[in-house]
């Protein structure tokens, strides 16, 4: 999918036919961008335009020279964006170019953030004049999508914690799955705001990045550092929501260890008892008695009662 934002009549028009393109001219252009596109139309966009995309495997790299590269005309850009899924999201890298002021993405995922900023583009579409504003707005969305995702794992796990002390019915299996979860899920946010983060450093350090736009860049690094404590703060409580938990199963089982204990050391005298009883000696007073069965019976009770008493006294049980 082919979409090309040019100037025209002091606005923002859009265009998906390829064939067009050269009825455009280059000095309108904003935005080009590639969607899940054909050979053909990738090719034809570098060949019109002189550019060169980067491959999937050159937007997965982590190198700094792969993330950001700066040429006489020209900035080379490999970013990670989050795809969401039904229940989920992962990475999506996107390659992107920006040249004389317009700017050329290249992507394989339906994203949010750009679906979120060509809304704002259309709710304002004379506001936008190049790339640079294009540029800045997607990182701006994809910075407020990071909150929201941010705001919502915090609610997720303030539930967990809320379910864990009203001391619900739960599954062990399933908190332990959940905080691993919320984990993964945070370790993937973190991941993406650094990887902001890097971008950001690195266009206010460019030199063709346009002066006028530093204070809206410096103001992105402060919100991706206020992400970067909510992310931190996150990942504390879910270590102590972990060690809560923890400590809750060893309780537990500490508990019915010390069932088994009492139990089993109840039942020693009454064992001894009929082990003394069950010995075959002939000179056995108890042996002719014809109570010696109830009183064995008997004292074997009473020594359990006893021993059980013992423990009641001494706060064991």
């Amino acid at each position: 999918m082919l979409r090309i934002y040019y100037k025209k009549d002091r606005r923002l028009a859009k265009e998906s036919d390829i064939s067009l393109l050269r009825s455009i001219p280059i000095s309108d252009l904003v935005w080009v961008d590639l969607q899940n596109s054909t050979v053909e139309e990738k090719v034809t966009i570098e060949t019109y335009f002189d550019i060169k995309y980067s491959s999937e495997e050159e937007s997965s790299e982590i190198e700094s020279s792969s993330r950001f590269n700066e040429l006489d005309d020209e900035l080379i850009i490999n970013s990670n964006f989050l795809s969401l899924r039904e229940q989920d999201f992962d990475y999506c890298p996107v390659s992107i170019v920006l040249e004389k002021g317009i700017l050329f993405t290249y992507r394989d995922d339906d994203l949010k953030t750009f679906g979120e900023s060509v809304k704002k583009i259309k709710s304002n579409p004379g506001s936008f004049t190049n790339g640079y504003q294009i540029l800045l707005t997607l990182l701006e969305t994809g910075i407020e999508q990071d909150a929201d995702i941010i705001e919502s794992l915090a609610k997720d796990i303030a539930d967990l914690n809320k379910q864990l002390t009203l001391n619900r019915k739960r599954s062990d299996e399933e908190i332990l799955l959940k905080i691993a979860s919320f984990q993964n899920y945070n370790i993937l946010m973190r991941e993406n705001i650094i990887d902001k983060q890097r971008l950001v450093s690195s266009l206010m350090k460019s030199s063709l990045f346009p002066e006028d736009y530093m204070n809206v860049l410096r103001i992105m690094m402060k919100d991706i550092g206020s992400l970067i404590e909510h992310n931190k703060f996150a990942f504390e409580r879910l270590e102590y929501l972990q060690d809560t938990f923890m400590g809750l199963i060893n309780i537990e089982q500490n508990r019915i260890i010390k069932i088994f204990t009492v139990a089993t050391v109840a039942f020693l005298p009454p064992t001894l008892i009929a082990s003394m009883y069950g010995m075959n000696f002939k000179a056995m007073p108890e042996l002719d008695w014809d109570l010696g069965y109830l009183f064995a019976i008997l004292l074997m009770i009473l020594s359990s009662v006893i021993t059980l008493l013992y423990f009641k006294k001494k706060n064991w049980l």
